[in-house]
């Protein structure tokens, strides 16, 4: 279960832990915003190597935006599970599809950026695409899955 500040709070130890934890939360809601948050920060990485501090700007945004998600996330499944009401059901719907809609923000942002670089730091720029593309197709799904 979730510390009472958050997820992001939790170190990696501890975030691993409770993911592999036989509990409803965290999970892969969870887990697929903390990924779009990561590419996010690499996206930030990347954009600071190729001096655009607007990329910077945003890619901060959201990633702390996804991150806010991953306890979101584990909130609206918590709910859902005490009180499998319609209300519920939407928010659990609702979060992983918001997760996808801003990774694939940050997979476009990483793509930008990525075509300003000339150094190492592509790699950082096409890993950040790469886990924000996984990230909102997983956020899709999970959202199918909860209709």
């Amino acid at each position: 279960m979730t510390s009472p500040a958050g997820l992001s709070e939790l170190t990696v130890g501890e975030l691993l832990a409770a993911l592999g934890e036989r509990t409803p939360v965290p999970a892969s809601g969870a887990a697929t915003a903390l990924t779009g948050a990561l590419a996010a920060a690499l996206a930030e990485l990347a954009a600071r190597f190729a001096d655009d501090e607007e990329a910077v700007v945003r890619a901060k945004a959201l990633g702390a935006h996804l991150a806010r998600l991953a306890d979101e996330d584990a909130e609206a499944y918590a709910a859902f599970s005490a009180d499998g009401s319609e209300a519920n059901r939407a928010w659990i719907i609702e979060v992983p599809r918001e997760i996808a809609a801003h990774a694939d923000e940050v997979a476009e942002l990483a793509e930008r950026v990525r075509a300003q670089l000339r150094s190492a730091v592509v790699g950082d720029a096409e890993a950040a695409a790469e886990l924000a593309r996984a990230a909102a197709v997983v956020g899709r799904r999970l959202a199918e899955l909860n209709a």
